[in-house]
């Protein structure tokens, strides 16, 4: 857990290098979610963080980076009917302007994904300056929102590096279960990686304990194990557990459309509004 104690330690106070430009006040927070270990809540945190974000009167922008599309099928947009994609902006070079669609909820958009983007890893290795390619195309995004989620897939592929890259912070959601932490370690140092070599300004916004289950032991130990590890970085709201969680996507919906009242929309609407508190100190 070496690695796991330095990023603690260093993920306050990286600083850009001087020719870094700094980012501006009017500029969007572009927050990554990134975990390589697949089913651990990091697609629906996406979608329902950004639609609490939305719902508290915030302008955000959600980036399917992940080839499944589940995050924009998520919002109900048919990943086959999308006439534009991430990856016409990452291969096509198409602004990615032209490929933003509104979603059913007031306030939040969509860069969506299709399945294309699978080969588009192998396709991007011949360009110049790869692991900017995002960043660069979403320059002339950042003004017109205030929150830019990226949702990449479940792995350390160039995909994943190009949203770290892209990102001014990064989220980690880590499932509440067994083994949680197992792997955790390989996405910190790529994170220190990009850091060092691509994105200087890349601060590690939190950690997110998710699929938490109340009934067991099990949960309150690891996540209790999370919070010994990374200490001050772990959100204070936990992600329950929750059948309407999962029942959301298959019907195109964020959690706040498909029930409101459950505690699953009441734990994304707190995780907003612990997201605001910490990038805009209020």
């Amino acid at each position: 857990m070496a690695t796991q104690q330095r990023m603690v330690e260093t993920s306050s106070k990286s600083t850009p290098r001087a020719d870094e430009t700094a980012r501006s006040s009017s500029d969007a927070h572009v927050i990554a979610l990134a975990n390589q270990k697949g089913g651990v809540g990091k697609t629906t945190t996406a979608v329902n963080l950004g639609a609490a974000l939305a719902m508290a009167g915030h302008r955000v922008l959600l980036v399917d980076v992940d080839p499944q599309a589940n995050a924009t099928s998520h919002v109900g947009c048919d990943p086959k009917a999308v006439a534009a994609s991430i990856y016409d902006v990452l291969i096509g070079r198409r602004p990615a302007v032209e490929c933003v669609v509104k979603t059913t909820w007031s306030g939040l958009d969509l860069i969506p994904s299709t399945p294309d983007l699978a080969g588009a890893e192998v396709e991007m290795v011949s360009l110049l300056a790869r692991e900017h390619v995002l960043r660069r195309h979403l320059e002339n995004l950042r003004s017109e929102y205030e929150y830019v989620l990226l949702d990449p897939p479940p792995s350390l592929g160039l995909l994943t590096v190009n949203a770290l890259t892209a990102a001014d912070n990064v989220l980690i959601p880590v499932q509440a279960e067994y083994l949680a932490l197992e792997g955790l370690s390989r996405l910190l140092q790529t994170v220190d990686l990009v850091r060092e070599h691509l994105n200087p300004a890349l601060e590690l916004l939190g950690v997110l304990v998710t699929m938490y289950d109340v009934r067991t032991r099990l949960a309150a130990e690891v996540a209790a194990e999370v919070r010994r590890h990374f200490g001050a970085l772990v959100f204070e709201t936990i992600i329950p557990r929750s059948v309407r969680l999962g029942e959301a996507p298959s019907f195109g919906e964020t959690i706040f459309e498909y029930d409101p009242r459950s505690a699953g929309a009441q734990a994304y609407a707190r995780l907003a509004e612990e997201v605001v508190r910490r990038l805009e100190g209020g």
